[in-house]
């Protein structure tokens, strides 16, 4: 039998090997940051803002994340139709665009979804920012569609009871409904002139994300199920658009190399003259 000491060198030696393995094959060590965060992809050329359909959603690498019953605040709801939504986002420098998908069995006039935003540096309950036990509660940013008239609504919360519609829209969306699911984009530019608002998205930073999904269908009298608060929603997750690439690290071994053969240079004309 071997020495546990050895066992236990072997056993490292594999997880360093499965790590560099990782590295080399091209995995990414964040697979498990992006169940909890959704990446934003930079890209040239502009984002699609009103196409859910385009192909450049598939250059945006998807994260999924699980809906439950609004349980938190009356009016509550014990069942709801979405149990998932699927998130891409992409971003230009100046514009970011969310995609989202998930499985609706009918499309419905009153179908809806919404991501929301912690405004500022206050934290909030995802649940329109309401102050709750050791959570002092805070402006959120909400950025509502409806099937109804597929348009962006953009909205400020500080807590139930207080949502409202902004005086300015900056936000734009779109929805496509095929085969038994939704998608819909979101789109805004990344800042805007209301920062005590809206959230201010700067690359390269983490801020907090949540989702909401209402399924428009009627019971036998003819009212909605989901409406208001009762729906299905996410508790906060993170979001970040990628910074902007950094080649200053390419341009100091440029400039040490040029460094260095100037040195060589000079050494050498010094080295001929005293022949």
């Amino acid at each position: 039998m071997k020495p546990a000491n050895r066992v236990m060198k072997q056993v490292l030696r594999g997880g360093v090997a499965m790590v560099v393995a990782t590295i080399i094959g091209g995995t990414s060590l964040s697979v498990a940051q992006e169940s909890v965060s959704v990446r934003a992809t930079l890209m040239t050329g502009g984002v699609p803002i009103d196409d859910p359909n385009a192909a450049a959603w598939s250059s945006a690498p998807p994260a999924t994340f699980p809906m439950s019953p609004q349980v938190h605040w009356p009016n509550r709801i014990q069942e709801v139709t979405v149990k998932d939504v699927s998130v891409r986002a992409l971003h230009d420098g100046k514009q970011v665009a969310f995609l989202l998908e998930y499985a609706d069995p009918t499309q419905d006039p009153d179908d809806a979804a919404a991501l929301e935003f912690m405004v500022g540096d206050k934290k909030a309950h995802f649940a329109h920012g309401q102050p709750m036990l050791q959570v002092e509660g805070g402006p959120v940013n909400i950025w509502f569609w409806k099937n109804k008239t597929n348009k962006a609504a953009d909205m400020t919360a500080k807590g139930f009871g207080t949502l409202k519609p902004q005086e300015h829209q900056d936000v734009t969306a779109k929805g496509v409904y095929s085969n038994g699911s939704w998608k819909v984009v979101f789109s805004r530019n990344l800042s805007t002139g209301h920062a005590e608002e809206d959230v201010q998205i700067t690359p390269g930073q983490f801020i907090s994300i949540a989702f909401a999904v209402w399924d428009g269908r009627k019971d036998g009298a003819g009212e909605l199920v989901e409406k208001g608060s009762q729906k299905a929603v996410s508790s906060w997750w993170y979001f970040r658009a990628d910074a902007p690439p950094d080649y200053s690290g390419y341009m100091y071994a440029a400039i040490a190399a040029a460094l260095a053969l100037g040195f060589q240079f000079v050494l050498i004309r010094k080295l001929k003259k005293g022949q």
